[in-house]
């Protein structure tokens, strides 16, 4: 009875639909071939299931892509648009991807090739930089007139200057205005040269003193007759940096530099003399020096005591003598008789002494005699010149720290123990040689003994997850990771609920009537009523009620649970009502 009621419900089915496609094909309000085609699609649980495959395959490469797309870094920040082209026309020539940053200020390009595409750009003269130098020189018209080439030479020179100063680590842009100096037959009428410098540094960078410093001295040295108080330095935000080495009040980085290394000069000699007798880490030992960086030159002229007139040096002599006599001087005309001597004066030894009684002075003998002699010997005299050595230290001043010493007491354990007196003095006196203690500089020396606070060196080092190493990998393995889960998840979501529901034989099929199913569930009890009866067992009508009752209760089993599935998924029923509409048609 089943056979013929499934095969009377297709008869009826197709005896339904058939008078359906004919009036289908006379009708002119037909659905056209997409509306169709849409329709036989939806229908089709396959295409929704190739749907979703594709969507899910095309999400996970996305996922894919994003994972393993390369870390892009800055190639160059704040370009002018005519670099920005070249090194773009460059990069497209290359192959090279790029990406724009910050508002289109920042070129980035994948990490692995920044090093490498900077020397290879910079080998073809890119980024040239808004700064023109000495290249406008060549190519001067013809008959330019001086004024021009005066200009041009100066705009040239700010430009070298420029790029000098950009290339320093801290300095993003820089302009240099020059006032060169203008030369006069007058002194009064000269005008020195002087700079100016806009520094526009990169974020979070500064610049030191003797980096200033440095800069100052190197715009000075550029321009002819430019001193470096001339120089004026200023930074984006309108501070003056070259106020302190134009000053020359105080002290600059560089000398700064030079009181902080030689402290840790002397700090490292007390270290080292002492590390070897109390260890590496039971020393600590800071220096203070004071430096006198004031130029100053004397000059002293010292005379020295008279010397014996034996062992002096003759400076000058002078001798005079002078005499009077009766005999007048020749006069007269000059020739023979005019130019006679007169008389030979006799000897003063010869001479009577006028003093002795009755002696006879001489007519001609002298009337009076005069004679000077002067003589002026050397003056002992000593000239010193001396010019003091800059950064000479005036004064040390030393304080160390020295740890207890580890001793094992009766008990068999260690415990600290102070120095003798003796053993601080021995180190003290150590100290004072290794740092040249000297007593009339006014230097100090202090040396304690205490003990050392314990540090614990696990809560020093960084945790081995907190290393940047670490974190980096961890960043790389997360990125697959996700993608994994995203796969997962689509798998799980989506991808298993529909093939699971479009690959699963319809279990609504088994309950209704006249259905293959139920056909088949007929057919085989047929077939056991007849091996039933085939094998000779007598069966009453009163037996064959139970086997009634049995396939009632069935068809009202089937039937229940067609209720139940039908109030739980509504819209799997009409899928497979559905389905057999189609097959129908």
């Amino acid at each position: 009875m089943s056979e013929t009621g499934a095969t009377a419900g297709r008869q009826n089915s197709t005896t339904q639909h058939a008078p359906r496609s004919g009036t289908a094909e006379s009708d002119t309000q037909s659905p056209s071939t997409v509306e169709r085609t849409l329709k036989q699609l939806r229908g089709n649980p396959l295409v929704v299931l190739l749907v979703a495959a594709a969507a899910s395959i095309a999400i996970i490469a996305a996922l894919f892509m994003w994972a393993s797309s390369p870390e892009y870094r800055v190639l160059y920040s704040n370009l002018n648009e005519a670099d920005g082209g070249r090194i773009i026309a460059e990069l497209d020539s290359r192959g090279v991807p790029y990406q724009f940053s910050e508002g289109g200020q920042a070129l980035l390009i994948p990490g692995g090739q920044v090093h490498t595409l900077r020397l290879q750009l910079a080998e073809q003269g890119l980024p040239r930089g808004g700064n023109l130098g000495f290249e406008l020189m060549e190519n001067q018209a013809f008959g330019i007139s001086q004024f021009a080439e005066q200009v041009n030479f100066q705009r040239g020179l700010e430009g070298e200057l420029s790029r000098s100063i950009e290339s320093l680590g801290p300095v993003d842009k820089v302009r240099v205005h020059l006032s060169m100096a203008k030369p006069s037959v007058f002194i009064r009428d000269r005008e020195p040269a002087k700079a100016s410098v806009v520094l526009t540094m990169l974020p979070g960078r500064v610049l030191g003193e003797g980096q200033v410093s440095a800069i100052v001295h190197m715009v000075s040295s550029s321009v002819p007759e430019l001193a470096p108080e001339d120089v004026t330095i200023v930074d984006q935000n309108g501070r003056l940096l070259s106020s302190t080495a134009a000053q020359g009040n105080d002290l600059d980085g560089s000398q700064l530099a030079y009181i902080a290394e030689v402290e840790r000069s002397y700090q490292r000699r007390i270290e080292n003399i002492l590390s070897p007798i109390l260890g590496n880490d039971n020393v600590r030992a800071q220096v203070a020096a004071q430096i006198d960086f004031s130029r100053r030159e004397q000059t002293s002229e010292r005379y020295a005591p008279n010397q014996a007139p034996n062992e002096s040096a003759v400076r000058s002599r002078q001798l005079s003598l002078s005499f009077d006599g009766e005999d007048p001087l020749a006069t007269g005309i000059p020739g023979a008789l005019s130019n006679t001597p007169p008389g030979v004066a006799p000897a003063l030894i010869n001479q009577p002494d006028a003093d002795e009684e009755g002696a006879d002075v001489p007519e001609n003998a002298l009337q009076n005699l005069r004679q000077e002699d002067v003589v002026n010997y050397e003056v002992d005299r000593s000239i010193e010149h001396i010019q003091h050595r800059l950064g000479q230290v005036e004064r040390l001043s030393a304080a160390v720290v020295v740890n207890f010493r580890q001793v094992v007491n009766d008990e068999g354990e260690v415990e600290q123990a102070p120095l003798s007196p003796e053993e601080v003095a021995q180190l003290e006196r150590l100290v004072q040689q290794a740092m040249g203690f000297s007593q009339a500089r006014g230097d100090q020396v202090e040396v304690v003994n205490t003990p050392f606070a314990r540090v614990d060196d696990s809560t020093s080092d960084i945790v081995w997850w907190q290393q940047p190493e670490t974190l980096s990998i961890a960043s790389t393995l997360g990125r697959y990771l996700l993608v994994a889960l995203a796969t997962l998840l689509l798998y799980l979501l989506i991808l298993r609920p529909l093939i699971k529901r479009y690959t699963q034989p319809p279990v609504m099929a088994a309950a209704m009537p006249g259905s293959t199913f139920s056909a088949s569930v007929g057919g085989e009890e047929d077939e056991q009523e007849n091996e039933a009866s085939a094998s000779g067992e007598n069966e009453d009508t009163y037996s064959n009620k139970p086997k009634r009752r049995r396939k009632t209760s069935l068809y009202e089993h089937n039937l229940n649970d067609l209720r139940e599935m039908a109030q739980e998924d509504p819209r799997m029923v009409a899928m497979i009502i559905r389905s057999w509409m189609n097959t129908n048609e």
